[in-house]
């Protein structure tokens, strides 16, 4: 790794609980060759994902407990590679006004995506130490200590505030519409449930779910609007359910009752009340009759 350059720049994320072997052998090497080191640490926009749950400042206090003398600095994840290059060149510049400078990283690091002015090189990867599966194990495991029930509460509280979508769905043969009802209620709601990050739109979560609920399949989507719903899970939470609600004309397959739904009933839309239909439904009720 040997280098004549002043300053020595690593761009990584380390978003692990502690430094694996293969971190201390990158920082140590480039320490070796390099006057000043300095990390940049990528930071995400979002907040405790999968992928990027430790905030910022969290994993500089772990870097400088191991490494007291490297300098730790942040560089914002950007909608571009080349915006991200020129602010990167900018922040080694602000830290590091004077020296010649050398960036380091793997080779599934930052460096294919740099297009900035100094010179990079890139590090064999360090067998058996991936952050994706160090991660991975570490939330397969629960631990009966304070300070991991402080880090639960600590990721739960640095979150912004969710709204959960979901889409609901009034399936309509003829002068009937479909409903269903759950295992512990016994007035019934339209058929629905969250979308997922499969789903390319809110009509396919909506087919999708007449399908995993009733088994028929439907066609002509009309949008009829949306609506935040009532659900008792989350009367007592910051986050909420907004859904998106469709009416669709019923188009194949036999109605039968599956997921989380017990029960199918067509009814009769023109003899349909609020009595009929759950609580946090009825604002879709409303919706619906506005529409039939």
């Amino acid at each position: 790794m040997s280098n004549n350059k002043d300053i020595g720049v690593i761009v990584g994320r380390f978003q692990v609980n502690e430094l694996h072997p293969g971190h201390y052998e990158l920082i140590n090497g480039v320490a070796a060759n390099h006057k000043r080191v300095v990390v940049f640490l990528g930071v995400s926009p979002t907040l405790v994902t999968r992928n990027n749950p430790l905030d910022f400042v969290t994993r500089k206090e772990m870097l400088l407990q191991a490494f007291p003398n490297v300098t730790v600095l942040s560089i914002p994840d950007m909608p571009s590679d080349a915006e991200w290059s020129r602010e990167l060149d900018k922040r080694i510049r602000e830290a590091c006004p004077m020296g010649s400078v050398v960036l380091y990283g793997s080779r599934d690091s930052f460096i294919k995506y740099y297009s900035g002015h100094f010179e990079t090189i890139e590090l064999p990867a360090h067998q058996n130490t991936s952050g994706t599966q160090i991660r991975l194990g570490i939330s397969q495991e629960v631990k009966a200590s304070p300070d991991f029930r402080a880090g639960v509460i600590f990721a739960a509280f640095n979150q912004y505030p969710k709204v959960y979508p979901t889409v609901d769905i009034a399936i309509v043969k003829g002068d009937m519409v479909l409903l269903g009802r759950k295992p512990t209620q016994n007035k019934f709601r339209f058929i629905g449930g969250f979308t997922d990050p499969t789903d390319n739109c809110f009509e396919d979560a909506a087919a999708r779910e007449t399908r995993e609920e009733t088994g028929v399949e439907v066609e002509n989507f009309q949008y009829l609007g949306s609506a935040k719903i009532d659900d008792w899970r989350y009367r007592s939470e910051q986050d909420k359910i907004i859904t998106t609600f469709f009416k669709a004309t019923y188009k194949s397959g036999e109605p039968a009752a599956n997921d989380d739904i017990v029960e199918l009933k067509w009814y009769n839309i023109a003899g349909l009340k609020e009595d009929d239909i759950v609580a946090e439904h009825r604002v879709l009720l409303h919706l619906f009759l506005g529409y039939k």
